[in-house]
This record gives C-alpha cells, sequence and structure tokens, in this order.
C-alpha cells in the first residue's frame, strides 16, 4: 500500500488511470468529488466488494484520509494489488490542488 499527498496524487494522475474510490458517505460526495470517481461509502465496501478488480490499481479517497487508510489496509489484507490512500483526504486536496471545490 502507498499514502500519497495531494501533490503526489496530482503529478501522479497525469500519467496514469487509477480507480478513483470515494469512501465518503453520498451527502459528502454531493458538496464535492473527482470527476470520474466512484462513490462507495465505506459501511457499504464488505457488500460490495466482489463488485471490485483486486488488480485494478485503486486509490481510496475519503474526507481527511482516515477512513480511506483503514479502507486501504483493509484492502491490502484481502489481496488487492496495488493500493494508494489519499493522505489528508478531499479536504487537502481542495485546500492544495482545487480550490473551487467545496471545503466542508
Amino acid at each position: 500500500m502507498k499514502d500519497f499527498t495531494a501533490t503526489e496524487l496530482e503529478i501522479y494522475l497525469k500519467d496514469n488511470q487509477p480507480l478513483l474510490l470515494d469512501v465518503r458517505e453520498q451527502w459528502e460526495w454531493d458538496k464535492c468529488h473527482f470527476e470520474n470517481s466512484k462513490l462507495l461509502p465505506m459501511g457499504q465496501i464488505m457488500a460490495n466488494i466482489d463488485l471490485l478488480d483486486k488488480t485494478q490499481e485503486v486509490i481510496v479517497i475519503c474526507h481527511h484520509g482516515i477512513r480511506s487508510m483503514q479502507v486501504a489496509h483493509y484492502f491490502s489484507s484481502i489481496g488487492f494489488e496495488k493500493v494508494i490512500n489519499l493522505r489528508g483526504g478531499i479536504d487537502a486536496w481542495t485546500k492544495q490542488i482545487d480550490n473551487s471545490m467545496t471545503l466542508y
């Protein structure tokens, strides 16, 4: 498992197209989210785990990076091969990279 800062992720996304998996709740997603990301709230991961490809590179995103870190560790423990956590979450991304996103 890797852990990227917002700046590292911005650079990485220029040359890579991983699955951007947002594990926040719907109401958080409605406030702001990455274009082309997939919403799968943390509480629904277990019930939907078979919908995800363990070989696909996945970047896990949440509000501040805590839930996403837990999900990323879980994914790594069950055999996901390429997992990256966004450290600081979408909050850090909004503050450092894209201030057009809504802070909450």
